[in-house]
């Protein structure tokens, strides 16, 4: 049967398609096989981060296993294998993740897909559809993250995917390595400008395609609700949460509080909102005696509605409300990065009154929780009588001179946690000094509320901004004293022995040497691409032509204008396919030829002018014995590339060029 439709395919005249497929059903060698798993490993690099660590590790290991059984042993991998992964796989991203839909699971089950595609690719075919699966799985990545460290992993990873594919055609057997990746470079390069025309005239959507990111999306900053261990996470995450550029200079390190939430309500295990955060109520009084600071915040998206202002904003931007706590809360979620204008006091007085349903909530505790802590709280009211300041006072003694430890590894606690806390493990981070200093306070009659938001960051001198980061999440108290309103109070700073955080030091300032320092340094091109690329949406784009006197761009002359760029872009490049036609080819041979030349004629032997090819290798032979066989090599190479073919095909060209360099004469005859 196969006879037949060969026969009768020449016949028509229609040979292609049946060759093509034949090509598609050639086995796969072995260095197109490292480079398909050197696609599928930059692949599985750049998911690693939105997986959990032992499904990375596990498919890191099942592809290396996978390389060296094709490299070591060969063969098929068995059906039965094959089989069992694909069911144990989309299992396992279940049992995970509680459900297939969303974007971590999604991306994790197309990852995991793509490693098992590689079980079974042992043909051309396979792999040509591994690696179309590929570049999709490496764009999924985009939808985490489009910061500039998260775009150029997924660019580069590109490379050796176009690699691949150019060691999948039939003539590239004898090229070296390094010459698969120079043709995907190359087209990457060329399509810039066209990308670039694209990326300003293609009209934005004010919102995208497909609707809100589920619950599964990465959420960052702090939350809500905070018990001891909630914060460990964020406090070792490195990303940027928000950067500030201030009118004027920037606010000394002491004073870089940035309040996002304040927390009333403690049930005995975590500090809440409570009704009393959450009631619209008119913001508490403020009185600013000195200046106060203007400044620009570029918040990072946090899938939650406040918003973080230097303690204590004086006024909220637009369609932002101000609580009663001077908290800044939107009506809508923080899904994208987000511009806002504030104005905010260092030195202020807030509250100078306290409201009694406010002072309720500021003092309510739990029945039947935490009985020592109570107890040594009473002990202090007893000896302090009615001075509040006195108590704090001596809350702060106990975290100073009490043995205390910040540490990121501390000790679970149990049903009672501020006890175990107090008189047990003694070790902990912010939210435990900070949980634990409210309660004494309450315990002892003093209104006392936990402010969570960012303490510290790192000023960039050369682009005048303030980078905080997710590790500097912090969380703090706020007592009220009669005349002195809302006064703020930091009892982890307290702490004598504190451990560093994977961004700085505790207090938020960042290192002074090393990678850390280059680290924030180098933000500031993250800060431009932000900025300009990420945040160039549909209103920028209609402003871009601003200056020439175009007030906005609708869509018929952002449609005009990529018309435009892409009539030009085409028109550049037949220029220069005109332009590279009328150069005569380079003849490659024979400026190979040239090079053996001159080696020869730097050892005593130079051609002569009216002396022909062959009888200059004769004369060569006769001057060079030692290296008799391989001059006898390349001159039968010259001449049949030279003379047997009206165009020496190219490889062959090349191998020659590769033996005129790798040519040493030995010795010469007198």
């Amino acid at each position: 049967m196969n006879a037949i439709l060969r026969r009768a395919t020449h016949f028509l005249g229609d040979r292609a398609p049946v060759e093509a497929a034949a090509a598609d059903a050639e086995g796969l060698d072995a260095r197109a096989f490292d480079l398909l798993c050197l696609t599928v490993a930059c692949t599985l690099a750049v998911h690693l981060a939105h997986m959990p660590a032992w499904l990375g590790a596990a498919l890191a290991a099942l592809l290396l296993l996978r390389w060296l059984q094709r490299r070591l042993r060969g063969g098929r991998i068995p059906a039965v294998a094959r089989f069992a992964l694909l069911i144990l796989m989309p299992w396992s991203i279940l049992a995970v993740y509680r459900t297939p839909f969303g974007r971590a699971p999604g991306a994790a089950l197309a990852v995991g897909l793509l490693v098992l595609k590689l079980l079974e690719s042992e043909r051309k075919r396979d792999a040509r559809m591994a690696i179309g699966f590929c570049c999709f799985v490496l764009m999924s990545a985009l939808l985490f993250g489009q910061s500039l460290s998260a775009t150029l992993p997924v660019a580069l990873a590109l490379l050796p995917a176009l690699a691949t594919l150019r060691a999948l055609q039939p003539d590239s057997g004898t090229r070296r390595m390094t010459a698969l990746f120079a043709p995907g470079a190359g087209l990457m390069l060329a399509s810039s400008p066209l990308a670039l025309v694209a990326f300003v005239f293609v009209p934005r959507l004010s919102a995208p395609l497909w609707g809100a990111p589920g619950a599964d999306a990465a959420r960052t900053g702090v939350d809500d609700r905070m018990a001891p261990g909630d914060l460990r996470d964020l406090l070792v995450d490195d990303s940027p949460a928000m950067r500030i550029g201030f009118s004027g200079a920037p606010p000394a390190s002491a004073q870089r509080y940035f309040r996002g939430v304040v927390l009333w309500y403690f049930d005995g295990r975590a500090w809440l909102r409570g009704l009393a955060g959450m009631r619209n109520r008119a913001p508490q009084s403020v009185s600013a005696p000195g200046a106060f600071m203007d400044y620009e915040v570029t918040l990072e998206p946090t899938r939650r509605r406040w918003l973080y202002a230097l303690d204590v904003p004086l006024s909220a931007p637009e369609d932002v409300r101000m609580g009663a706590d001077r908290t800044l809360e939107r009506s809508r979620p923080v899904t994208e990065t987000t511009h806002y204008q504030v104005a905010s006091a260092t030195r202020y007085v807030l509250g100078a009154t306290l409201d009694p349903a406010l002072r309720r909530d500021a003092l309510q505790l739990p029945p039947g929780y935490d009985p020592r802590a109570i107890a040594l709280a009473r002990s202090w009211r007893a000896q302090s009588g009615n001075d509040d300041a006195a108590i704090v006072q001596a809350a702060l003694e106990l975290f100073r001179g009490g043995g205390f430890a910040y540490n990121l590894a501390a000790p679970p606690l149990g049903r009672d946690s501020v006890d175990d806390f107090l008189f047990g493990t003694r070790q902990g981070y912010c939210e435990h000094y900070a949980g634990a200093f409210a309660f004494l306070m309450r315990a002892a009659g003093v209104p006392a509320r936990v402010v969570a938001g960012y303490h510290g960051g790192y000023w960039n001198d050369f682009a005048q901004y303030l980078l905080v980061r997710q590790s500097e999440a912090h969380a703090w108290d706020e007592v009220w004293l009669a005349g002195h309103g809302w006064v703020r109070v930091d009892p982890t700073a307290m702490v004598r022995r504190v451990l560093a955080t994977a961004a700085g030091s505790q207090d938020g300032t960042a290192g002074e040497g090393g990678w850390l320092a280059w680290r924030d340094r180098l933000d500031v091109v993250d800060r431009l691409w932000d900025r300009g690329v990420v945040g160039f949406d549909a209103l920028r784009q209609s402003e871009l032509f601003t200056p020439l006197g175009v007030a906005r761009l609708d869509w018929s002359q952002l449609a005009s204008g990529l018309a435009v760029g892409i009539v030009m872009m085409l028109g550049l490049a037949l220029l220069f396919a005109l332009r590279a036609a009328r150069i005569p080819p380079r003849d490659a041979l024979a400026a190979a030829q040239r090079r053996l030349q001159e080696k020869l004629a730097r050892c005593g032997v130079a051609r002569l002018p009216q002396e022909g090819p062959r009888d200059f290798f004769a004369r060569c032979m006769l001057a060079l014995p030692a290296s008799r066989n391989e001059l006898i090599t390349l001159a039968r190479e010259y001449m049949r590339l030279r003379y047997a073919h009206v165009a020496p095909p190219a490889e062959p060209v090349r191998a020659y060029s590769r033996a005129v360099r790798n040519f040493h004469a030995r010795s010469v005859v007198k």
